[in-house]
């Protein structure tokens, strides 16, 4: 019972993303063929929210549930790291037509077909941690 504000939040978050149509597939298509900025807008807005949120973070003026102070630790920099990882992502966002987050949605909203993404996602991510120790980062 603790852990209801995380469940309704989830619920929240599931209906805003529904609502504002960022888990339609022909959104997504409209994205990646440049055709709409609907999805670079929300996209957008949310790097713009997360900035600030993370300066606010790094200042201590938002704190974690316990009252602690959050520390963000620096990144690694590396472009092509960076450019790798973007690409892998990208690509399986396109193929699935679904980000991390909207397949749950989609899957709530008896998109069946989505179990096999979220099947594949989570054997993608089992081998990445087998390997991640073999691998520089």
């Amino acid at each position: 019972m603790k852990n209801i504000k995380f469940l309704i939040i989830g619920v929240l978050f599931g209906i805003i993303l529904s609502k504002g149509e960022v888990i339609s597939w022909y959104r997504i298509y409209e994205m990646f063929k440049f055709q709409s900025f609907h999805m670079y807008g929300i996209i957008g807005s949310a790097v713009v929210l997360g900035a600030i949120l993370f300066q606010l973070f790094n200042k201590g003026m938002i704190k974690s549930f316990d009252g602690q102070q959050i520390n963000i630790p620096p990144k690694k920099k590396g472009f092509s790291r960076n450019i790798i990882g973007g690409i892998i992502f990208g690509l399986g966002w396109a193929l699935a037509g679904a980000c991390p987050g909207p397949m749950f949605i989609l899957l709530g909203r008896g998109a069946v077909a989505l179990l096999v993404v979220i099947l594949g996602s989570l054997i993608g991510v089992t081998m990445y941690h087998s390997v991640k120790s073999k691998i520089p980062h």
